[in-house]
């Protein structure tokens, strides 16, 4: 018995930590009942309710649910891990629209040819809402980065990767 209470306080001490990742994925029951909605709580709704009933993996084997079979999978901690390390650089070649660390970027957020002009142009324009304050953390950082991506019409299918 004290092992299961183990157990389940340490599942449930995570569930916050997978939830504010955006982890709540874009297919399953879970995922359509919380839908729009954002916020620890919703998320982690979500992800118990796709996780009880399993019907997220069920969703994505037979098509169902909002799922397809060709879905792919996206990660942003490269992505963050690089703007976190990197601000500085990142934020002066952000602000002259070109730069090693500005490509690097586009290359982890998985940005192809056709669209790093509108990538780069796109950082460079908006450069004061990502970086508002020489002492923007990399959090703020991010999360304005995600906004400005996800904003532009040619470019919101990357935000994913922020």
């Amino acid at each position: 018995m004290k092992r299961l209470a183990i157990t389940l306080a340490i599942t449930l001490a995570a569930l916050p930590l997978v939830a504010s990742a955006d982890n709540v994925g874009s297919c399953g029951w879970g995922s359509k009942l919380f839908s729009g909605q954002k916020g620890l709580f919703p998320q982690v709704l979500a992800v118990t309710t796709n996780g009880t009933f399993g019907n997220q993996t069920f969703g994505i084997t037979s098509g169902t649910s909002g799922c397809t079979r060709d879905g792919v999978v996206t990660s942003s901690w490269a992505s963050n891990a690089f703007i976190d390390a990197n601000m500085n650089r990142l934020a002066l070649d952000m602000s002259r629209g070109e730069g090693e660390s500005l490509q690097s970027l586009g290359s982890l957020m998985q940005v192809t040819a056709d669209d790093q002009v509108a990538f780069t142009s796109a950082l460079k324009g908006n450069f004061n809402q990502i970086f508002p304050t020489p002492a923007t953390s990399s959090a703020d950082a991010i999360a304005a980065l995600r906004n400005v991506i996800q904003s532009d019409a040619r470019l919101a299918k990357y935000s994913a990767n922020v």
